[in-house]
């Protein structure tokens, strides 16, 4: 009897060692195909400052930066107006992508872009989303045409942000402005066409670090203990839709976006949408890199809904994030299941 409950306490302590590998293995990863850890383990931070954090009017709109319209057409018979600027004009860079801390690729239109404006377009089609009363915020916005596409659709307030102020001026006021003058039919002065858009229209610039401090509507700072609606029939705080589009491609600034995120999603019903990139070469981020942080909180839950490869780029992803309705983490069915083991096999 004595051998066996030594062969019993064994058999315990194995599982229990077996339980602990795998709660670490949780802590870093929810899922064993995503991984948290970019090259040598980190990035290094942006040498200098990131500009304040400002709200751009509609009637700041730059006038003295060569701005060309162009179309942009879709599967679903959509259209869009996009803008052409010069980087070098606005930021005297030339054939720059990215600079860390200066400029963040606003003035490129990026493939996730348009990826997204599509999958709105099928969700809408689809009758899976209605945007009447719906507030809406693209983070990282650059051309903004996936907010537009809100504007357009009947959404109550879209709100755009960008890294750069600049960007905000020379691109995207212009493109929606652009866009509401073809819906328009007609030429308009630029205070009378931002009274004739339906929805609320307004940009603000600025850091994810710092840019909630200026949003009108943060979850966190308007209702802190209750996401819901008041019984006096008051909104519930933040965004209902926040989209983001290529935002995710820094490892550097993922746990930043993600928080942004959780202070500006209303709850519980609020959604993100999400188009990237699987990984991005050299800077570490990607679609995966991101939903691992999201289930690494517990607060949200995630979940991939297409992928794009058509050769034009690195595989490309569509997601959804939300809220999780859970404060705390949820512990995968199989570390359940070797607790309950273990405790059946307790002497």
């Amino acid at each position: 009897r004595g051998e066996a409950k030594q062969v019993s306490n064994c058999y315990c302590v194995h599982h229990l060692a077996l339980v602990c590998y795998l709660l670490n293995k949780v802590k870093y990863s929810m899922f064993p195909f995503f991984s948290l850890s970019g090259q040598n383990g980190q990035e290094k931070p942006p040498l200098i400052d990131p500009p304040a954090c400002v709200e751009v009017l509609f009637s700041e709109m730059s006038s003295s930066v060569k701005y060309a319209v162009e179309p942009i057409k879709f599967d679903q018979g959509l259209t869009l107006l996009k803008g052409r600027v010069s980087t070098q004009e606005v930021f005297a860079l030339s054939n720059s992508d990215l600079v860390p801390g200066k400029y963040e690729g606003g003035l490129k239109l990026w493939e996730g872009s348009l990826d997204l404006v599509k999958a709105l377009c099928t969700e809408i089609q689809d009758e899976k989303l209605s945007l009447s009363g719906k507030r809406v915020l693209e983070l990282g916005c650059g051309h903004g045409l996936p907010g537009i596409y809100m504007c357009l659709e009947g959404a109550s307030a879209v709100h755009f942000q960008d890294f750069n102020a600049e960007v905000l001026r020379c691109l995207t006021i212009p493109n929606v402005r652009a866009n509401f003058v073809k819906q328009q039919h007609a030429p308009l002065a630029t205070n009378e066409l931002e009274s004739n858009i339906p929805a609320e229209v307004r940009f603000f610039s600025g850091d994810w670090s710092e840019v909630h401090k200026l949003l009108p509507h943060v979850w966190e700072k308007e209702n802190p203990k209750s996401s819901d609606s008041s019984s006096e029939g008051e909104p519930c705080a933040g965004y209902d839709i926040i989209l983001m589009a290529e935002t995710v491609y820094s490892i550097s600034s993922l746990q930043t976006l993600y928080e942004l995120t959780k202070k500006c999603l209303s709850r519980p019903h609020g959604v993100i949408y999400m188009a990237a990139k699987k990984h991005y070469f050299g800077v570490g981020g990607g679609s995966r890199q991101f939903l691992a942080t999201v289930e690494n909180d517990g607060v949200m839950a995630s979940s991939l809904i297409a992928e794009v490869a058509d050769g034009s780029s690195n595989v490309r992803e569509f997601g959804l994030v939300y809220d999780n309705g859970n404060s705390g983490r949820s512990l995968p069915i199989y570390i359940i299941s070797l607790l309950v083991c273990l405790v059946r096999h307790l002497p």
